[in-house]
């Protein structure tokens, strides 16, 4: 009995020691059981060996290092790590050492034109169930340019069986434009995956399909499209006008969570096409920016939840959606945690969708662009209290002197600023938060030890103007600014909108115009919905030259993970720190400068006694940071 006791014990503490998913569990709550690394000793902390893919040096001859980023999360199964690269270049190396094992290159066209040019990782069959150890049969990986390979894990090689040779055409029956950037789910036999299609360019956008495969042979087992396209669906009529039901997009390009013990998968949908005019889609146009919960055997729609009516700011939901146990009214309640670019926290029962802690809706601005109908209500959370940044006016203004503050504060005038849900408007109107968040695709890690939801944001306004298309010529000749903001087409509307955001970029580097704190780090406590704390999250200007710059903080693309140990980890930040803070208190324990920056998610595991924490950095070209194509481990001798 001993004997087979210790085996026991043998067996789930090698489950404990991976991390077989893209947030160690199906259900995304980036939480590791380990400690030994904790706060007694994480400031021992170093690095134990370091990977590199060779990215960089694939893209010369191409424009791709302005747009890519390294933002892959390993996995861990089996002593093996199994991650990609921005180009979806497959890597198995030995987690004890960081040694290849092998190696496997889709051919992407180097060459094509991407709208996002990452990839967050790969999935592996059969899925995780609880703290058991695994042994992967498949690895799933998807690809930029609209595929989903079936890869051999011992050997990298594609499974012949599955699609044709290894490969499911995803573009097929849909659009040309379609990709992927985030891992699929998997479920029981079935390997369930959205897209991710470019945004603001025209109304009528490809589908935003979410499919189902079977996992051995790729066959399709079913399809549901977050846009009604049968008059039958209770949801048909609240898309109203002659093209509505012709809009595209509002499709799943974050993580999709799962349940296997219920059957259901949890799709976090984006905003409908094109963002920011919803003419040619009037109504409330449920299922776009919903977490629906789908039947995974079938894809019929067990339930639904919309955090934004009549999206016109592109609140897609970017984060995975978080699957926990928290005590509620004295007992336990499974729920799902919906982290948003609005800076809301939506608590859902799992079963059934509804609200555990209050929400209302309230009344929001309507819009004074011709032809557009916002919606006159949405809905809040009145626990947890919306984070981060909810409305900018003259007050908020900022600068690093007299001269920048008086800029900041004439910019700001120069625009319509409601507050959050204020619709564009043609001179422009500042969108708080903006498209970056609040919560972004980082998303958020949950202790259940602890009951603690632990999140980093962005506190930034975007300015959006909406142009009348016959008139785009002569405004930019009036206003040379918006020649050089981001343009969106909107095929299909009558305007053409164009995106800036509150910062300048001068020889100091990037200054935004409204008061720090930019980028924080918090917990919120489940039990009470109360934040506990929050603290600020790196730093974008020199603190040599500003002693002060550490406590502002920074833009951060890129997630937190929590351990038993008490630990949060975190890089995502400008400065291209690897952070450890307490998970109790948000106390700074200990930090590292990495080789380039890491707008990536960490995560941990344990391998013959030693536990490694292990983070991608590779920097972000759109955000012009250090780049670089190193994957880091750190552990304690």
């Amino acid at each position: 009995m001993a004997i087979a006791i210790t085996a026991s014990f043998a067996y789930q503490a090698k489950g404990q020691s991976e991390w077989p998913a893209y947030g160690r569990d199906a259900g995304g709550t980036r939480y590791s059981p380990l400690k030994q690394i904790n706060e007694s000793n994480v400031s021992k902390l170093k690095p134990a060996w370091t990977f590199n893919t060779g990215e960089l040096e694939t893209y010369k001859g191409t424009e791709l290092i302005s747009k890519s980023a390294f933002e892959t999360t390993p996995l861990m199964i089996d002593e093996t790590l199994y991650f990609t690269t921005p180009t979806c270049r497959v890597f198995a190396v030995n987690a004890s050492t960081g040694k290849q094992v092998w190696m496997y290159d889709p051919q992407v066209n180097l060459r094509a034109d991407y709208s996002e040019v990452t990839s967050r990782g790969v999935s592996a069959w059969p899925a995780a169930k609880g703290n058991a150890p695994t042994k992967p049969e498949i690895i799933f990986v998807p690809t930029i340019d609209g595929r989903l390979i079936a890869l051999h894990p011992e050997t990298g090689k594609p499974l012949i069986q599955f699609g044709v040779n290894g490969t499911v055409d995803l573009k097929a029956g849909l659009g040309r434009d379609l990709s992927v950037t985030s891992p699929p789910a998997v479920i029981g036999n079935l390997v369930v995956i959205g897209s991710s299609l470019g945004d603001n360019q025209q109304m009528k956008m490809t589908r935003g399909a979410v499919r189902a495969y079977d996992v051995h042979s790729g066959q399709l087992k079913w399809t549901w499209d977050p846009i009604p396209r049968d008059s039958l669906d209770p949801a048909w009529n609240t898309w109203q006008g002659p093209n509505a039901h012709e809009s595209g997009a509002a499709n799943a390009w974050s993580v999709i969570s799962a349940d296997p013990d219920r059957n259901l998968v949890f799709v976090p949908c984006s905003a409908p096409s094109p963002d920011y005019y919803g003419g040619e889609r009037h109504g409330q146009n449920l299922y776009g920016n919903s977490l629906v919960a789908l039947h995974a055997s079938t894809g019929k729609v067990a339930w639904y939840f919309q955090v934004v009516h009549h999206d016109l700011w592109d609140y897609d939901i970017a984060a995975q959606p978080i699957l926990a146990e928290i005590i509620k009214d004295g007992k336990k309640t499974p729920v799902v945690i919906v982290g948003t670019k609005m800076g809301h926290v939506f608590i859902l029962h799992r079963e059934t969708g509804k609200p555990v802690f209050p929400v209302e809706e309230r009344p929001v601005p309507g819009s004074t662009v011709a032809g557009e109908s916002a919606w006159p209500t949405q809905p809040f959370p009145v626990l947890p209290a919306p984070l981060g940044l909810q409305k900018v006016g003259v007050e908020n203004a900022w600068g690093l002197n007299e001269a920048e503050w008086i800029a900041a504060t004439e910019r700001i005038k120069q625009f319509t600023s409601g507050g959050i849900f204020t619709p564009p408007s043609y001179g422009g109107t500042i969108i708080t938060p903006g498209n970056v968040g609040g919560i972004h695709w980082g998303g958020m890690s949950y202790d259940p030890g602890r009951g603690l939801l632990v999140t980093n944001i962005n506190h930034l306004a975007a300015i959006i103007r909406m142009i009348p298309r016959d008139s785009l010529e002569m405004v930019e000749r009036q206003n040379k600014d918006l020649i050089r903001a981001e343009t969106g087409r909107q095929a299909g509307t009558p305007y053409v909108m164009k995106r800036d955001y509150l910062f300048k970029v001068d020889t100091g580097g990037m200054k935004i115009q409204t008061a720090p704190p930019w980028g924080t780090l918090l917990a919120i406590d489940m039990k009470t919905g109360e934040k506990k704390w929050e603290v600020p999250l790196g730093f974008m200007l020199d603190p040599r030259k500003y002693p002060d710059a550490e406590k502002w903080g920074s833009l951060n693309l890129g997630g937190a993970i929590t351990t038993a140990g008490n630990l949060t980890f975190v890089a995502a930040s400008l400065d291209g720190h690897l952070r450890a803070f307490s998970t109790s208190t948000g106390k700074l324990l200990w930090q590292y400068m990495l080789p380039a920056t890491a707008q990536a998610t960490p995560m941990t595991y344990s391998i013959k006694g030693k536990q490694y924490v292990v983070i991608a950095a590779g920097g972000h070209g759109k955000l012009r940071t250090r780049m670089g194509d190193a994957l880091m481990a750190f552990s304690v001798d």
